[in-house]
C-alpha cells in the first residue's frame, strides 16, 4: 500500500517542491493549503479534516512570514502592533499545535517533521534589512515551534516521531544585493535553492529515520555554526 504524506502549506514554494518530490519518491501526497481553503487556524476543521484522512506522516511548512519586500510596513520594534505579533503566535504555534494533536490523535503510529527557522536559532542579522527588522514575533514563534516539536516528541513517543527542520534562507525573487549579502554570512557563501530541502524531509518521513525524534536539524549552509 501506497504510504500518504499530509503537507500543510502544500502550494508554496517549499510546500509544492516538497509535494512534487514525495509523488516522484512513491509516496501519496496529501495537500493542506489556505489557497486550497484550508484555514488551519480553524479547530473544527482540523478535527473534521485529520479524522477522515489517515496517514503515515505529516510535513508542517504552513507558517506565516514577513519575506524581505520593500513596500512591507515596518517591523522595527517600537513600531509593531501587538496585533502583528499575536498573527504570528496564532499560526505558526497554535494552529501548529492543533494540527500535530489531531495527526497524533488520528494516527498511533506516524512520523510529524515540523519547519522552524534559522531564526528560532539564532537572531536575524541587523544588516540584511537595512533601516527595517525581521518581525520579532517571526523568530519568537520559530523557537516555540522547537519546544512543541520536543514536548510532543517524548509525549507522543514511541508511536509517533517528531523532528523539527530549521533551513536557512531560500534563494527566492531576492535581490541580487541581498543574496549576495546573505552569502557573505553563510559558510557555504550562498542561499539554499528549494530542492536542497528534500533529502532531509524524505529522511525523516521514511524508517530510515526510525530511532531520530525530538531532534533539531539545520539546513543552513554553516549560517548557525559561526
Amino acid at each position: 500500500m501506497t504510504k500518504q504524506v499530509i503537507v500543510t502549506g502544500a502550494r508554496g514554494l517549499i510546500g509544492k517542491h516538497v509535494s512534487d518530490r514525495l509523488r516522484e519518491s512513491g509516496y501519496g501526497v496529501l495537500e493542506l493549503d489556505i489557497a486550497m481553503g484550508h484555514d488551519l487556524a480553524k479547530e473544527a476543521f482540523v478535527r473534521e479534516w485529520f479524522a477522515a484522512h489517515p496517514a503515515a506522516a505529516l510535513v508542517n511548512l504552513f507558517a506565516l512570514n514577513d519575506h524581505v519586500d520593500p513596500a512591507r510596513a515596518s517591523n522595527r520594534l517600537m513600531d509593531i502592533s501587538l496585533d502583528s505579533f499575536d498573527r504570528f503566535l496564532n499560526l505558526n504555534l497554535t494552529a501548529l499545535f492543533s494540527v500535530c494533536r489531531e495527526f497524533a490523535r488520528n494516527n498511533p503510529e506516524g512520523s510529524i517533521v515540523n519547519f522552524t527557522s534559522t531564526y528560532g536559532l539564532v537572531s536575524p542579522r541587523r544588516e540584511l534589512y537595512g533601516d527595517d527588522e525581521k518581525h520579532i514575533a517571526y523568530g519568537v514563534s520559530k523557537a516555540g515551534v522547537i519546544q512543541l516539536s520536543r514536548h510532543l516528541a517524548v509525549h507522543l513517543a514511541p508511536g509517533v516521531r517528531v523532528n523539527c527542520v530549521a533551513p536557512g534562507g531560500v534563494k527566492h525573487r531576492q535581490s541580487e544585493e541581498f543574496q549576495a549579502l546573505y552569502g557573505r554570512h553563510a559558510p557555504m557563501g550562498r542561499m539554499m535553492d528549494v530542492d536542497e530541502l528534500f533529502g532531509i524531509v524524505e529522511f525523516l518521513v521514511s524508517e530510515k529515520s526510525s530511532y531520530c525524534t525530538g531532534g533539531v536539524y539545520a539546513v543552513d549552509g554553516g549560517w548557525t555554526a559561526w
